[in-house]
Formats: structure tokens, C-alpha cells, sequence
């Protein structure tokens, strides 16, 4: 008996588009016209909008920006408070920062922004004040954590405020809370809630509008705290914890004077491998990897380290790493956004001599290697 041939589907026949952008094929059933025409494209765009009409009511969110962006946290609260609007309710946002990524991604409908060059709590508190007289918003939404915007919710919520911290659930008519037991609480939404990270998808099937709001804020009240300003401490110096700049050697690093200078000169915290360490060339606390500290900064500059498994797991965190090693094929070379090809020490010089000398243009032959 011969074998039927195997039948196949054509992927690009006629189909549907739902209303969240997913392409459907219904067999037997037209579809919606030229597959090149009607797909969809990937992007906000193809989102519908959740609040097409006037808001009779509003939800508050109150996050933080850095850099002109907001981490996972802090969309996550936007989002939370878009599932929790009805289809006349709006999402206010109040953004604490500069930004530079379109909010209604994450479902916010008006966006009133704070770009102050220095913090003042109080004024940030008159501001949600404000916000909180004009739109009466049935909840107000924080992150729950230690940074300026939890900090700032549980002030808020220190005038009085029904307030619910910790917050580990969302319902549409309920919150839990974890115990210390490890069980969790459920009781009504409250006015002002603190929501912990992750207990919602900020991947939303809608988008809200978008609109960035002009506000006026009252100034606050004369406050019985005088800013004095930061005092800055030499980079080197810098925990490698809260450093956003890491330069880091490794046993390809036998000139310590020299790297200790080009760290100054970049404004980098230094860093070292366990072998390094090891060596007596740096102290213990200076370890980055499994065995030391794990760092998360945006740049980190490996000069002369091959990238241990246990080394890997130390920077997997961090936003961009730059790797020197004569070896092409070292493991940190998979891990680095950029990997330059040459001795550690002829490019410790080379960099010094550009930051201490800007007008000198030699740089060498440099083989770079882009993953």
C-alpha cells in the first residue's frame, strides 16, 4: 500500500487578526485579506487601545526613571494598575526622572513628569499630593522597595492614608500579603498599595494613550531638612556593588600602577579575579565571581581574564562587558559585547596615553571581535 503524501499547510494563506495582534487561521473560514497586508507587525502599535473613550475615573502609579528609563519593577506597577482599571478608567503616572521610552507600552494613559536635576522628597510628595486632589484616584500604586518611590509611598501613606505593603497578589476586589510564616493574608484592595516585584506581566495584550500632561505643582511647605549636598569619593575606592564602571584584571595583568592609573583616569572601581587575588595583587574584597562579589554594572572591562565559569557568574548581571585578552577563543569572549584581541598591557597604555593626551591620534592595529 502506498504512503498518502503528507499534505501541508501553507503558512501564508488568508487569516484573521484578534483583537491583542495574534495572526488566527480558521480552516474553511475567509480571511481578512493579503496575508502581506494584514499581518501583523510586531511593536505597540498593533496593540488596541485599552481606554479608547473619556475616563470617569483614575488609578495612581508612582515610579522612578533612571537614566530616562524604568526597570522591570517599575513597569510592572504600570501594568498592575492598567489591569486593575476598568474601560472609563485612566492610569496616571507619575514619573519621578526623565524618560525616554514611550509609557504606554506598559499601559500608562497620562504621564506627569518630574525631571528635577537634584531629589527633594518634599517636593515629590507635594506633587502626588497634588496629583491625588485633582484626579481622585480610587488607588495609588508604588513599588514596593527601598529606593525614592517605596520610600515615598509610605510617606504618603503616613497622612493617613489606608495603605497595604508588601503586597504580593492583585485581584480586581482583593490583595494578599505574605506573612512571616510564609502564608499568605487577603483582604479588599487598599487606597494606597506597595506591590512587591513580579506579581504581574508588564507584557499587556493593550496600550494605554500615552499622553505626557502638563501639572503644576504647589511648591511644598518650608522643610526641616537642609540638603547639603553629596560628597564624592575617588571611584577606586567605590564598593563594587554600587559601581556603575568596573575595570577588572586578571592574571594577564602584571603592571598593577599602570591599571590602578587607567582606572582613575576612566573613573573606574577595580575589580580582580580570584587568580589575581590569589597573587597578592589585590585584596579580598576586590574578588569579583562565585567565591567574591557579584557586580551589576553597565560597564564592565575585563583586561586580561579568561572568564571562569565561577567569573561568569559574578557579572552575569551586568549591562555591557568589554573583554582584552590575546585570546579569541577565551570563554569571556562568548559572554562581552565586545571582545578586543591584544595584550592587556599595550592597551592599558594605549588608553592612558588617550585619556591623558587627547590630541595624540595613534592608536595601533587593534583586532576587535564583535559576537
Amino acid at each position: 500500500m502506498q504512503d498518502e503524501p503528507i499534505r501541508r499547510r501553507s503558512a501564508r494563506r488568508p487569516f484573521t487578526v484578534t483583537p491583542d495582534g495574534r495572526k488566527r487561521i480558521i480552516l474553511g473560514q475567509e480571511g481578512s485579506g493579503d496575508p502581506l497586508m494584514t499581518a501583523p507587525q510586531h511593536g505597540p502599535a498593533t496593540k488596541p487601545l485599552r481606554l479608547a473613550g473619556p475616563a470617569k475615573s483614575a488609578i495612581l502609579a508612582v515610579v522612578q526613571s533612571e537614566r530616562g528609563g524604568l526597570d522591570d519593577h517599575a513597569r510592572q506597577v504600570i501594568a498592575a494598575a492598567a489591569l486593575l482599571a476598568e474601560a472609563d478608567c485612566a492610569v496616571i503616572t507619575v514619573i519621578l526622572g526623565p524618560l525616554t521610552e514611550d509609557a504606554a507600552e506598559w499601559g500608562a494613559d497620562r504621564v506627569i513628569l518630574c525631571e528635577h536635576e537634584t531629589w527633594s522628597p518634599d517636593f515629590a510628595l507635594s506633587l502626588v499630593k497634588a496629583a491625588q486632589k485633582q484626579f481622585q484616584p480610587r488607588h495609588v500604586l508604588f513599588p514596593d522597595r527601598w529606593t525614592d518611590d517605596g520610600d515615598l509611598g509610605r510617606r504618603l501613606a503616613a497622612g493617613g492614608s489606608e495603605c497595604a505593603a508588601g503586597v504580593v497578589e492583585l485581584r480586581r476586589d482583593s490583595l494578599a500579603l505574605r506573612r512571616p510564616a510564609g502564608e499568605r493574608a487577603r483582604r479588599p484592595l487598599a487606597e494606597i498599595m506597595l506591590l512587591a516585584a513580579d506579581i504581574v506581566d508588564p507584557a499587556l495584550p493593550f496600550r494605554g494613550q500615552g499622553d505626557i500632561i502638563a501639572f503644576d505643582v504647589p511648591p511644598p511647605a518650608p522643610s526641616p531638612y537642609q540638603d547639603l549636598g553629596s560628597s564624592t569619593i575617588p571611584a577606586a575606592q567605590l564598593p563594587l556593588e554600587e559601581a556603575d564602571f568596573i575595570l577588572a584584571a586578571g592574571n594577564g595583568v602584571a603592571d598593577i600602577p599602570t591599571f590602578l592609573a587607567l582606572a582613575e583616569a576612566l573613573g573606574a572601581a577595580v575589580g580582580a579575579s580570584r587568580v589575581a587575588v590569589d597573587d597578592g595583587k589585590f585584596a579580598r574584597n576586590r574578588q569579583i565571581g562565585a567565591t567574591g562579589k557579584t557586580v551589576s554594572a553597565s560597564v564592565y572591562m575585563a583586561l586580561g581574564i579568561s572568564g571562569a565559569i565561577q567569573h561568569l557568574q559574578g557579572i552575569k548581571a551586568c549591562r555591557h562587558v568589554i573583554a582584552i585578552n590575546q585570546d579569541a577563543s577565551a570563554p569571556i569572549a562568548k559572554r562581552a559585547d565586545l571582545t578586543v584581541v591584544d595584550d592587556a598591557q599595550s592597551i592599558m597604555l594605549h588608553l592612558l596615553r588617550d585619556l591623558t593626551d587627547p590630541g595624540r591620534n595613534d592608536p595601533g592595529e587593534l583586532a576587535v571581535v564583535k559576537p
